[in-house]
This record gives structure tokens, C-alpha cells and sequence, in this order.
């Protein structure tokens, strides 16, 4: 199974600009909070890169991603190959289509904390985590993004540290790099984002097809 608990760190999308542009880091937080607290669901489509630290390696990934409140989630890889990673916020599924199973367990203890309830924890930035720039004296990219360095305050093994660059008008996140205690990175770039659609609660469910072994998680 991908790290799948890692990737519920990178759930992001477009939301509302500020009527108020913000320049300092007070600024940028409740800014952020503001949008994010208006979010209640999300699709994108996103590339994602893993990086293992102790095996110099890097592995390339895409699909797209499903998100609502309450820790549910759906993320549908296409590549390198075919899987499906969903949770309805109690019971976690993930599929394997070449192995001809899918794995089923409780939904992680990490899902009633920012993870799952990512867009929600958004909203309340600072009680979540120790937030800063990355550069302070240099807060925006070359893009003229925010770049925010977050730790959480309750850290994971899955989730040492986190890195956004949003657009400092449309709040559209642009890069997320999740950092694991080992240093492992996982890079998230979302594209065709949209906010807000009703996504529908069966959306989140998994109908084990027909043939397919069912394995614990573990």
C-alpha cells in the first residue's frame, strides 16, 4: 500500500481569494483559515512524487483525488498502476486490481486528527500547527506563492513536517511536500481542482467486485 496515511496531509485545493491581500504571516494564516473553513469537499486531479530516503529512490504517481469532511477520502491512482485508497471515515479500503484484492481495516487512528479531517484542520491552522515561512526573508517563490513551513503539534510518524506553497490571491495550493520522521518525502501538485460540489457520501464506500479476495490491513 502507498502512504496512504501520509497523502491525507496533502489534501488541498482552490478556494475563495481574500478581499484583503496579506502580507505578513498573521496575515497569510487567517487568510488561509478563513478560505479553508468554507471548504467542504474537494476532486483534483494530482501528480505525485515519493521519495525514499534510505533507498535513493523515487517513484512517480498520478490520479485523482476525492475529499469531504469527516475524514472521507478517495484517491484513484492510474499510475504507475491502478489503486484505490478510500475511507468513509471509519472503515479504510485500499485495492489492488493486479493483485485481485483489496485490503480492509479500520480507518486510522490519524483520521480524527488533521488528517481526515484535513479540510477542516485548515481552518483552524494554528491550533494544528507551529506555523512560519520557510524564508522569512524571502516569504514568497519565484512564483510569488506563500511558502509555509508547518509542524504539527501532535506529530505522526507519518507526518513530521509540511511545506505549502499557495497563491497569494487565489489561495490555490500549488506544491504540498509531506516529510515523515525518516525524512521520506511525498510532493503533491493538483490540477483542475474543484470546490464544493456535493460530492455524494456513497462516493466514499468501497463494493468489493465480485471475485476479489479480501485481505485484513494490517
Amino acid at each position: 500500500m502507498r502512504n496512504a496515511v501520509a497523502l491525507l496531509f496533502a489534501c488541498l485545493a482552490l478556494v475563495t481569494p481574500s478581499a484583503v491581500p496579506a502580507e505578513t504571516l498573521e496575515d497569510v494564516v487567517r487568510d488561509l483559515e478563513a478560505a479553508y473553513s468554507r471548504v467542504t469537499d474537494l476532486r483534483a486531479e494530482f501528480t505525485q512524487t515519493a521519495f525514499n530516503k534510505s533507498l535513493n529512490q523515487t517513484i512517480p504517481a498520478q490520479g485523482t483525488v476525492y475529499l469531504k469532511k469527516g475524514g472521507r477520502l478517495r484517491w484513484e491512482y492510474t499510475e504507475p498502476t491502478p489503486q484505490e485508497i478510500v475511507s468513509d471515515g471509519r472503515k479504510l479500503w485500499v485495492y489492488t486490481p493486479a493483485l485481485n484484492q483489496v485490503n480492509v481495516g479500520d480507518a486510522p487512528e490519524a483520521l480524527a486528527g488533521p488528517a481526515g479531517s484535513f479540510l477542516a484542520g485548515l481552518g483552524r491552522l494554528r491550533a494544528e500547527f507551529d506555523v512560519r515561512f520557510l524564508n522569512l526573508a524571502q516569504p514568497k517563490d519565484d512564483g510569488g506563492n506563500w511558502v509555509l513551513d508547518l509542524t504539527p503539534k501532535q506529530p505522526l510518524p507519518t507526518l513530521a513536517r509540511l511545506i505549502l506553497a499557495v497563491d497569494a490571491k487565489t489561495w490555490e495550493l500549488r506544491t504540498a511536500v509531506v516529510y515523515d520522521q525518516f525524512e521520506n518525502t511525498v510532493t503533491m501538485r493538483f490540477a483542475k481542482v474543484a470546490i464544493n460540489s456535493s460530492l455524494p457520501d456513497q462516493l466514499f464506500t468501497f463494493v468489493t467486485p465480485k471475485g476479489v479476495a479480501t485481505v485484513p490491513l494490517r
